[in-house]
């Protein structure tokens, strides 16, 4: 079964008021166009472009109708719901500094917040579902800008000599504001004692300790000695933040986190407790089918700072960066090591490819016409289009002049 299926775009404000209007080749809606959802999550499942034909409004109503063969009838066993989400990102500003929980951290975040009977969508609730959050970014712009996961020590040493030298070639220095990051990089736990003052102090308002330190830091990231490091990247990152978002400690902690460029095709893997932040850029974002974000700042919205930190994975790390595998001529496969979903790019295969489906997929064509087809059917998708394919389709093979992104999940592991 193939399904032809739609959405209208989500207009958070930090959104891209074009990017995925000419994804899409449609005409823009004059206001911020942030997210294209994909799927069959609550809070914005896909419309079924003929309702009629298939007796439902939405992706969802699909699902539930009929989840044997809808989802095979090993996902309709695990609560016969699709385990992943399709998204098209398109961020003209930073997004807030979040991380996800592990599936453990999730079933008890949410048990306890519904035991508290505090409401699903209360300003304040932190699990609004019992599931893990893993994520999958794939760069369709040129580049694709991000935070993801705490530099290596030496690194954020090395960011902090920067500042101590410009600091200390500036008309009036202070050195007191950085020795007050630094007394707690040299402490046992250095990011989770920085990160913990941080957001503790910092969000105060700007009388303590904290404010002085984040001030300082901006008026240090735009000297030239800042701005000519090998550092400089985050250092402008330091001052676009400070723009978005005065005086907020996730300035700072920008500075902790690696500063990542993907360019067209790049990945980032983003897995339970990575803080990171989407900076800028045109994106395919494939998850499991979550709605749990503990944020972290560069937001106006709830920060929980103890269940962040409980979060948070403070190991330091190197860009989580995940290669694309060609698994055959004109296919790339994405795929994690989470068995939620797996992601493939499709361009320029030839005629006769046939790719084993191992559970349901949602296709969305890239950039010109494609056709794909199965066991049992066959769907056209123009520039923009999206469908979705049961598993009893059992392969695909795609042709056309476009690009096909195909989201589904991985066999099974025996």
């Amino acid at each position: 079964m193939f399904v032809a299926i739609r959405n209208a775009a989500r207009d958070y404000a930090w959104g891209s008021h074009t990017a995925i209007a000419e994804f899409l080749g449609a005409e823009p809606s004059g206001g911020p166009e942030a997210e294209l959802w994909l799927g069959a999550h609550a809070g914005s499942p896909a419309e079924i472009v003929d309702a009629e034909a298939v007796g439902a409004e939405d992706l969802a109503q699909l699902i539930a109708g009929n989840p044997g063969l809808a989802l095979g009838p090993e996902h309709a066993r695990e609560g016969a719901r699709l385990p992943f989400l399709l998204k098209v990102l398109a961020a003209a500003r930073p997004l807030s500094l979040q991380a996800h929980p592990t599936p453990e951290q999730a079933r008890l975040g949410f048990a306890r917040e519904e035991a508290e009977g505090v409401p699903i969508d209360a300003f304040d609730r932190n699990y609004r579902d019992p599931y893990a959050k893993p994520e999958l970014i794939v760069a369709v712009s040129g580049t694709f800008e991000a935070l993801s996961g705490f530099r290596p020590l030496e690194e954020v040493r090395a960011v902090l000599t920067v500042l101590r030298e410009a600091d200390a070639a500036s008309d009036d220095p202070q050195p007191g504001a950085l020795d007050l990051l630094a007394s707690r990089l040299d402490g046992p736990e250095p990011l989770r004692e920085a990160v913990a003052w941080l957001l503790q102090d910092g969000r105060g308002g700007d009388s303590g300790e904290a404010a002085w330190l984040i001030e300082r830091t901006i008026a240090l990231a735009g000297t030239a000695r800042a701005l000519e490091s090998s550092y400089a990247a985050s250092f402008r990152t330091v001052l676009d933040l400070a723009d978005e978002y005065p005086g907020d400690p996730g300035i700072v902690i920008s500075l902790l986190l690696n500063r990542v460029t993907l360019r067209r095709g790049d990945a980032l893997f983003l897995d339970a407790g990575n803080i990171h932040a989407y900076l800028s850029g045109l994106g395919i974002e494939l998850m499991a089918a979550s709605d749990n974000v503990l944020r972290g700042g560069l937001t106006p919205k709830h920060v929980d700072i103890p269940e962040l930190l409980e979060v948070l994975d403070f190991a330091p790390m190197e860009p989580p960066l995940l290669p694309a595998a060609e698994i055959a001529p004109g296919v790339l496969e994405y795929r994690p090591p989470v068995p939620e979903f797996t992601l493939l790019r499709i361009e320029g295969a030839s005629d006769d490819l046939r790719l084993p489906l191992s559970g349901p997929a949602v296709i969305l064509a890239e950039g010109g016409r494609v056709e794909v087809s199965g066991r049992h059917g066959s769907i056209e998708l123009g520039r923009g289009g999206a469908a979705f394919a049961s598993p009893d389709e059992t392969e695909l093979s795609v042709t056309g002049e476009g690009t096909a992104w195909v989201a589904t999940v991985p066999p099974a592991v025996a």
